[in-house]
């Protein structure tokens, strides 16, 4: 069974933990909240205590509470299914390209299929304090597992082994939601855990927050556990190399310094490392047993989720409700949300809709792809995409039909193989080596393969990351590395709040800092054309 252990434990631990990051403003809230308080030396008065507080960091990308799927929240101000981690950051990385859009009517949600967002959009601000209150808990964690700390406690020498690889996850995870806030935001707040609880963290702008995330991704490895050895859903060396070489190959857009060679490297490690590309269909790896080992074998890092022991509005519940309408039955769940499609464009890059011809297209093949409204909340338009289920290998429906049990991957071998082909485009890597890597995920999908060198282009590879890697969180960065995201290069269904498309400015390559949070924390400026 798929589980987060012990997330019940008592949060005054963390008094003043959050006050130091501050999304701490009228309407958006982040106060830890207990009604049993006791002191931090009697919670790690248990041994138990530290893999709890290891625990709660990783259920934070996953859960928005103390009581699942929601109540005692994490964050207050906002609905705790939106406010989500997982959910914010699909979200984001999704709405605005051509592989999805949502036809709800919430407010602000719209301004995100169409470029027209602010710095008072509640879904950017949601997920910003999303971010920072992950970075906050590691912080928390990290001054919490001190040597001197230890020492005072009189922890065991096993104990403080355990605790030393505990760290090196909580370094990961903190640089993981650093990561993803200089790709969605630029410049953040950035604090250590080495900064005062409660003062206001200072400003630092891409460059930097990328060479501390290199140092720090560079230094936890030799204490991370080796591939494979580790908990499922728990972070190994691999991961760390992942992330290392998603922060590379995006160098480029962070810090405008070009660093493919040591992009190359460090994908290398991952293809080279134990894990390897599953040996079951193409649709198996976003089921509810998809934790099992035939999965697990390449999915490297991923968000777990169960309908039982870890419930949310967000996650995979979320985006399985959301992409069903009257075929929630088929995909495993007890209702369709009837909000999320496929634009026509990204539709555009399957020869059929059917898997017919490639079984990565796991759609409704009787689409209407024309999205006439931006507002057609009965999702009569655009791509049905069926891709995510909570439905078992064998055909069983989860364990609970409203929260899912189907795990997301952060990250996973295909992923890598494609990193890879996407350099050997650029010269950097062999593109005989590269084309082997597309056609082993190709004939998985029983497609065909490709027979030339010369077809390993940047055109192809990005639109091959779209056929593999399409609502797994990827498509915004894709477009953004190969400028393709803003301007009129590239168009799709509404962008630019224009039904055939329109360009759009380039300040939308990054959301804005939300305005609360510039007008609590005065270290903090706009970023450019908001």
């Amino acid at each position: 069974m798929k589980k987060i252990k012990s997330l019940n434990f008592k949060f005054l631990v963390f008094i003043g933990l959050i006050t130091f990051f501050t999304a701490c403003t009228d309407d958006l809230t982040v106060t830890p909240k207990d009604d049993d308080e006791f002191s931090a030396e009697a919670f790690y008065s248990d041994p138990a205590s530290y893999k709890q507080f290891l625990a709660k960091i990783y259920a934070g990308l996953a859960v928005t509470g103390q009581n699942g799927p929601a109540g005692s929240a994490d964050i207050q101000g906002i609905d705790e299914g939106f406010g989500q981690y997982l959910r914010g950051l699909w979200q984001l990385q999704e709405l605005p390209t051509d592989e999805a859009m949502v036809s709800w009517g919430d407010p602000t949600l719209p301004e995100l299929n169409n470029h027209t967002w602010n710095a008072d959009n509640r879904f950017v601000k949601a997920f910003y304090a999303r971010v920072f209150y992950q970075v906050g808990v590691a912080n928390e964690f990290l001054r919490e597992t001190t040597d001197a700390k230890l020492a005072s406690r009189g922890v065991s020498d096993d104990l403080k082994a355990e605790i030393k690889v505990y760290r090196a996850e909580a370094r990961f995870l903190r640089a993981l939601s650093y990561y993803h806030g200089i790709d969605l935001f630029g410049k953040v707040a950035f604090a250590t855990e080495n900064d005062l609880v409660g003062a206001k963290p200072v400003e630092k702008d891409r460059a930097f927050v990328f060479d501390y995330l290199v140092s720090e991704l560079n230094a936890i490895d030799a204490d991370l556990k080796a591939a494979r050895t580790n908990e499922y859903g728990r972070v190994d060396k691999v991961a760390a190399k992942m992330l290392l070489a998603k922060l590379y190959q995006n160098a480029i857009v962070y810090t405008g310094v070009n660093k493919d060679t040591e992009a190359l490297a460090a994908i290398n490690a991952v293809i080279g490392s134990s894990y390897a590309i599953a040996n079951v269909p193409y649709g198996d790896l976003f089921l509810a047993d998809n934790d099992r080992s035939a999965v697990q074998s390449e999915i490297i890092f991923p968000i777990r989720f169960d309908g039982v022991n870890t419930k949310t509005w967000g996650g995979t519940t979320f985006l399985i409700h959301a992409s069903s309408g009257n075929w929630n039955s088929e995909m495993g769940v007890d209702d369709g949300w009837y909000g999320l499609a496929a634009r026509k464009e990204f539709a555009n890059l399957f020869s059929d809709l059917t898997g017919g011809a490639d079984s990565r297209a796991i759609f409704d093949s009787g689409s209407n792809l024309t999205i006439s409204s931006v507002s057609d909340f009965f999702g009569n338009g655009g791509l049905k995409v069926k891709k995510f289920k909570n439905r078992t290998s064998a055909g069983l429906i989860g364990s609970n039909q409203t929260h899912v049990d189907t795990d997301f991957p952060i990250f996973r071998l295909a992923d890598a193989y494609l990193m890879y082909a996407e350099l050997a485009a650029k010269g950097v890597g062999s593109k005989a080596t590269a084309r082997g890597y597309i056609n082993t995920l190709r004939t998985r999908a029983n497609a065909a393969a490709i027979t030339s060198d010369a077809d390993v282009t940047l055109d192809f590879v990005l639109d091959e990351r779209a056929r593999e890697l399409y609502w797994e969180g990827h498509r915004r960065q894709d477009l953004i590395r190969n400028n393709k995201f803003s301007g009129s290069t590239k168009l799709w269904q509404w962008k630019g709040n224009s039904l055939n498309g329109a360009s759009i400015d380039a300040k939308y390559n990054l959301y804005p800092i939300p305005q609360t949070e510039l007008n609590t924390n005065s270290n903090l400026t706009q970023n450019a054309g908001y």
